[in-house]
């Protein structure tokens, strides 16, 4: 015969066996993609490729849970932080049960921040696709480097994809032959290239890897236009006085030195500064107004297409790890201003490239019109000040005979509040006056007969006692909530918050107002979904309120039940009292949680408990209110948000 605990033993592991299989299976069934992207998800270009790559995999594909986490990058200034970003989100989703079956990164910065991490510190055996990126990167460098002085140089991501498991993607490169052999052709004479770049890792890029690459063009002479050292400004002066036969190649201008940006037609104010200047663009920036052309990367959507390849890497898996054929490039042509060419490439006898695209730049109806439109809107703006001094004069009179009658008003309607609280205070004196009286003429007058009558028997002195400690507890009951009341007008009642396990509270008070209740016949229910919920809240003042409410339903239900419910929502706590009691009147429900308001006239009590009730949880900004849908008695409700520190 086996030992029992070789039987527990054996009983474990097939428990974890079954555990096991199950996430096996589940991740089988699901691919989950984690997609990281380097701003908020919100943003346009980035929306748009998520959103054509979730409706193509919803439409082609079945089996894919799509997460998408943001890195919210802002400004080149923090790039050594974000290895750490992204290992922080890579790190959060391998502690997940079922870990990411793909990484996608979107965007320059969350494509650098992959590769910039130690290969270890990434995924094991998780494939990586990227989209939105440049082919050549720079490394993310230590804390310790001055990212404004900073010259990094360019890799090539073909030398990474392995360490890391990249096993696909879209990537755009610049093509610096094409467009320096178009300089060669529209400006012969040339004797210098500029490259102008801004404050942002795109500008950062470009410009290291167009340095490497000027190394190869030594008949010119290479100036760097960088905006980590120059604002808007400045550059522009670095623009006027650049020296005779120089070409400007446009790389990207969006941030400068101080970290503003540049949104539309950022280009303009550095095209003042030097309208002869020949310019030649590498990414379509200032090509309907400054730029000749270029040969630059078509920036179609690749939302689709990057699903393709998703969907096509799970069907085909490639033996090594990656499959080359996932990959592919952003497709260069050359596009070009028609009015800035023409005049140039009769005199060059350039010949346009025969799949070339052609920019033909209108100017808007107020470029054409400006003047003429300013004029008319400053008289505009001169006529509208007017009348609006005009009206101001005229309605500040109407305004003055407006006070005047709301002052009237507003002076009769205080009287009236306070001929209604004189008559409230005087109804809740003379209420005051009975509710004290009727408990402690009960406790003194059963206390005489306790003390004088030695015939009682055990029964009776029993059921003496029990009159007498009700009524006690009533008279303390009444007592502190008068006391209550006049400690939240006078603003000294304290709230402390602390942790707790609000199901376990919930518990303990169901069972405190279960035995003390008098009534029997009465069931008392809890009502909860779950088995803890460790909250930060106020227990006295949340306990106060339940207990208010479980009494004052015992008040008025003689047979049948009273549920507690609570639920933890996404961000709330729900707590709701019902009862089979007599129920709550319709014109009553709204007048309920005001002060010395009643359900019953002639039953017990202050008509002060359920406007404490409304006081605490309005004071943790919740809501109290009355069910009008339940009819088989009263249900009150009330919630307040949830914290847990």
């Amino acid at each position: 015969m086996k030992h029992p605990i070789i039987h527990i033993i054996q009983f474990t592991l097939i428990i974890f066996a079954c555990i096991n299989a199950t996430i096996s299976e589940a991740s089988e069934k699901e691919k989950r993609i984690l997609i990281i992207s380097s701003y908020n998800p919100e943003t346009s270009s980035t929306s748009t490729l998520i959103d054509d790559f979730s409706n193509y995999i919803d439409n082609h594909s079945k089996g894919f849970n799509i997460i998408i986490e943001s890195m919210n990058c802002k400004s080149l200034s923090e790039a050594t932080a974000w290895p750490g970003r992204i290992h922080n989100i890579i790190k959060k989703h391998l502690n997940d049960d079922i870990a990411p079956s793909m990484i996608l990164l979107l965007g320059q910065e969350a494509w650098t921040a992959y590769l910039s991490l130690n290969p270890a510190d990434v995924m094991p055996n998780t494939p990586a696709m990227c989209a939105m990126a440049s082919r050549n990167i720079v490394r993310i460098p230590a804390d310790t480097c001055h990212i404004d002085s900073w010259i990094p140089n360019s890799i090539d991501y073909t030398f990474l994809k392995s360490r890391y498991n990249i096993v696909g993607g879209i990537l755009y490169e610049y093509n610096i032959d094409k467009n320096i052999d178009l300089i060669r052709q529209l400006f012969p004479n040339t004797k210098n290239v500029a490259l102008l770049t801004d404050n942002s890792y795109g500008g950062l890029t470009m410009m290291a890897y167009i340095n490497d690459y000027m190394l190869k063009h030594k008949e010119y002479k290479f100036i760097r236009l960088d905006g980590r050292q120059k604002n808007i400004y400045s550059m522009s002066e670095n623009i006027d006085n650049l020296p005779p036969k120089t070409v400007l190649l446009l790389g990207t201008w969006r941030v400068d030195k101080t970290e503003s940006f540049y949104v539309k037609n950022s280009s303009r104010i550095l095209m003042e500064a030097n309208k002869n200047l020949p310019v030649i663009s590498l990414s379509s920036l200032g090509m309907k107004y400054w730029s000749i052309g270029g040969y630059i990367p078509q920036y179609d959507p690749q939302g689709e297409l990057l699903a393709q390849k998703v969907i096509s890497y799970f069907r085909t898996p490639s033996e090594y790890g990656f499959k080359d054929d996932l990959f592919s490039l952003v497709p260069n042509h050359y596009t070009f201003n028609c009015d800035l060419l023409d005049p140039i490439k009769e005199q060059v006898n350039f010949i346009v490239p025969e799949d070339a695209d052609f920019i033909a730049p209108t100017d808007s109806f107020y470029q054409t019109y400006k003047i003429a439109i300013n004029i008319i809107i400053a008289v505009f703006i001169m006529l509208l000040i007017i009348m609006a001094i005009i009206y101001w004069f005229l309605s500040k009179t109407r305004k003055l005979n407006a006070q005047m009658k709301n002052y009237q008003r507003e002076l009769l309607i205080q009287k009236e509040k306070a001929e209604e609280n004189n008559h409230k205070k005087t109804a809740f004196l003379a209420n005051m006056s009975h509710e004290i009286r009727t408990p402690l003429n009960a406790i003194v007058g059963f206390a005489d007969v306790l003390t004088s009558d030695t015939s009682l028997s055990d029964e009776d002195r029993k059921q003496i006692n029990n009159i007498i400690s009700q009524n006690s507890q009533m008279l303390l009951t009444l007592i502190n909530e008068i006391l209550d009341m006049s400690r939240l007008e006078s603003g000294k009642m304290k709230y402390q918050t602390e942790q707790c396990d609000v199901v376990k509270l919930c518990k303990d008070i169901l069972t405190t107002c279960k035995a003390a209740a008098s009534k029997s016949e009465i069931n008392y229910i809890f009502d909860c979904d779950i088995e803890r919920c460790e909250a930060l809240i106020d227990i006295q003042h949340i306990k106060e309120v339940l207990i208010n409410l479980i009494s004052n339903s015992n008040k008025f239900t003689t047979e049948g039940s009273i549920t507690l419910t609570f639920r933890k929502l996404e961000s709330i706590l729900y707590f709701a009292v019902t009862d089979t009691g007599i129920g709550i009147s319709t014109e009553k429900r709204d007048k309920i949680f005001e002060r010395y308001e009643k359900v019953n006239e002639d039953s017990q009590g202050s008509g002060i408990g359920l406007s404490l009730c409304k006081n605490i949880v309005e004071y943790f900004k919740g809501r109290i209110w009355v069910d009008p849908q339940y009819t088989n008695g009263a249900r009150l409700c009330f919630t307040i948000p949830y914290t847990t520190n």
